[in-house]
Formats: structure tokens, sequence, C-alpha cells
């Protein structure tokens, strides 16, 4: 996942060496959620399960080993593939805090999953901060 231009000061000068060791040594370029491998093409159902070719079993979104039941034989119908890219991300979102623990690599999905009580967080945010500049700025005739 590309570094906004206007963050880039936030993290160190050697942060993609940095993140190619937690992805590629640590996690052995697995995400360390789920465990879908980097650069690879992967069958899925969109809801977490996907199939681990490697293994020859499906895995649910925490990488746990599952069987389909005889039911789930519709489910099969909705199979997507996507191409997995591992990224680093902060356990606490606080770039500075490189510590190899805060650390972790995760799939597209799962950063996305990580990151989303931050993202409407700040969603909030900039609602309110735009709400009150329009209170602020708006005369009283409509």
């Amino acid at each position: 996942m590309p570094i906004r231009r206007e963050h880039r000061f936030f993290y160190p000068i050697d942060w993609p060496q940095l993140s190619a060791v937690i992805r590629f040594e640590r996690a052995k370029g697995r995400c360390e959620v789920c465990a879908r491998p980097h650069g690879q093409r992967v069958f899925h159902l969109g809801d977490g399960r996907w199939w681990d070719g490697v293994e020859g079993w499906w895995r649910d979104g925490a990488g746990r080993f599952i069987c389909l039941g005889i039911g789930d034989d519709d489910v099969l119908g909705r199979v997507r593939t996507t191409r997995v890219v591992l990224a680093t991300g902060h356990r606490d979102h606080d770039t500075a805090n490189n510590k190899p623990k805060n650390l972790a690599a995760f799939c597209q999905r799962c950063h996305m999953n990580h990151d989303r009580p931050e993202h409407q967080r700040r969603r909030w945010r900039t609602l309110f901060r735009r709400k009150a500049s329009g209170d602020l700025f708006r005369g009283p005739y409509p």
C-alpha cells in the first residue's frame, strides 16, 4: 500500500527495508492474520474464506483450515479471485512506533479490517470539521 506523499515524513528513511524484513523474513511472504501468500492469485468467497492451493484446503479469515459443508455448494458459484499484496502496517496506528512487535504483515483485506476503526474515526472527524466550518461561515440568510 503506497504511502501518501504528505505522510512520508512520518516514516523512517529506511522504511522500505524495514517493511521488507517484516513481510518476507519474519512473515515468510504470508499475511500474519489469514496466511494468504504474497504475489499469488487466490480464490475467495468474499467473506474471508479462501482456497489455499499449497495446502489444498479452504481457510477462514483467520487462516484456520475449514471444510465447506454439503449445504455450501451454492457458495462455490460466488468464487472470485484476487491477487494478494502484502503491506506492513502498524498495530497501534502510530507511524513513529516502528518496533518489530508493533509491525505486522497484512494482506489487503486484513489491513483494511485492521484499519477500519481508525478510518471511521478520521471520517467522523473530517465530517465534523466540515460541518463546523459550514456553521462558522454560513451567513444568517439561506
